[in-house]
């Protein structure tokens, strides 16, 4: 009886991995049309407006980039926070619960800023929301430097028990609760002050929200950050080898503390902008952007060009879908989410492939 090993392609080159996604993309498209031809739905003229966002023959498809953004926004900033932690082979699972943290935060100054003047208001929630999350990275970064916990359950805890925190939050009527609104006899989230509410610039119908401009300005300062850096550097070596950091003569626990804070500090950052653009909070606010981030990093190779680009491709999937399903009663949201996921798993399953190759146990000796 043969025996075969799944080993590492010595020889990865992105002419295959591109190919490979390009067949990946393929068949889950596939699957999605007879899916969608079996609802009895034009599969080229849903996957047109998919692709499109609902741009064509939309007297309002400014409309369309707005929420694109909205979408793209968050899941960007979230997936190169999380890179960063994933750099140094440090596995922070919590982007839900630390974007959740950041948003009550955020939310806690927005319901208390009435009078303030919007400016002032926003960055005191950008500065609220980074602080929050930023405290509970560092805080479960230390557990793992003194006493080698699991990062990994540790921040996945954090997802579930913030989650509940905001639906106790949502649906506990009180005195004491401004995050509802006052004047509904059920518990039911309130809407922020007007100086709470993201600002943009007016580009004729079109407003560009400042939260966009902040996420690209981000994506560069981080790039530089990780390739300029003494820094960004240290991150590095300290993922290749923990070890090797040591010997360098790095203080490795101060970098996992640090580097742990900028992480979580910037998924709080992403919620702060998210909900001031949304202008009020809920249990749904997130998105998944800490889950779907974690794919985002992942398929880019933590590499910051590349997250930029595949947040655009997966949030233009997402919006897309959306679009798309609007016009055709058969669908629901539901579908949606089923689409996103066939595409995502296909994307994985060819990253797998394009990177591992299975070998018989003689060849796997010699490997």
């Amino acid at each position: 009886m043969r025996k075969y090993h799944l080993v590492r392609r010595a020889d990865a080159k992105i002419q295959r991995t591109l190919i490979y996604y390009g067949i990946g993309l393929l068949v889950s498209l596939g699957i999605g049309a007879i899916l969608l031809a079996a609802l009895g739905i034009n599969p080229f003229e849903y996957y047109g407006r998919m692709l499109t966002i609902g741009l064509v023959g939309n007297r309002y498809g400014y409309k369309s980039i707005e929420g694109l953004l909205k979408i793209l926004v968050p899941l960007l900033i979230t997936s190169l926070a999380l890179s960063l932690s994933f750099k140094m082979r440090f596995w922070n699972i919590g982007g839900e619960g630390e974007f959740l943290i950041g948003a009550i935060a955020a939310a806690i100054v927005a319901f208390n800023s009435s009078g303030m003047p919007n400016f002032v208001t926003v960055v005191l929630m950008c500065l609220a929301a980074m602080l929050s999350s930023g405290i509970i990275g560092v805080a479960i970064a230390a557990l793992k430097v003194k006493f080698n916990t699991n990062e990994t359950l540790m921040t996945l805890m954090i997802n579930y028990i913030m989650l509940y925190v905001i639906r106790y939050l949502g649906d506990t009527k009180a005195d004491w609760n401004f995050f509802l609104r006052e004047d509904s006899e059920r518990p039911i989230f309130g809407s922020f002050p007007d100086s709470a509410i993201m600002s943009g610039i007016p580009l004729g119908k079109f407003k560009l929200l400042w939260s966009v401009i902040i996420a690209i300005l981000l994506t560069v300062i981080i790039y530089i950050y990780l390739k300029f850096t003494k820094q960004g550097y240290e991150i590095s070596v300290v993922g290749d080898s923990s070890a090797t950091a040591k010997y360098a003569g790095m203080n490795v626990g101060k970098i996992v503390l640090r580097t742990m804070f900028i992480s979580s500090a910037l998924i709080g950052l992403a919620a702060a902008l998210t909900v001031s653009s949304a202008g009020t909070i809920s249990d749904t606010i997130t998105n998944d952007v800490g889950w779907t981030g974690i794919i985002v990093a992942w398929l880019s190779k933590l590499n910051v060009p590349a997250v930029f680009v595949t947040s655009i491709l997966i949030s233009i999937l997402q919006y897309g879908c959306q679009a798309a399903a609007t016009q055709y009663p058969a669908i629901d949201v539901n579908f949606a989410d089923l689409l996103q996921g066939i595409i995502l798993f296909s994307v994985l399953v060819a990253d797998f492939a394009a990177n591992f190759r299975i070998v018989k146990k003689e060849e796997a000796k010699n490997a």
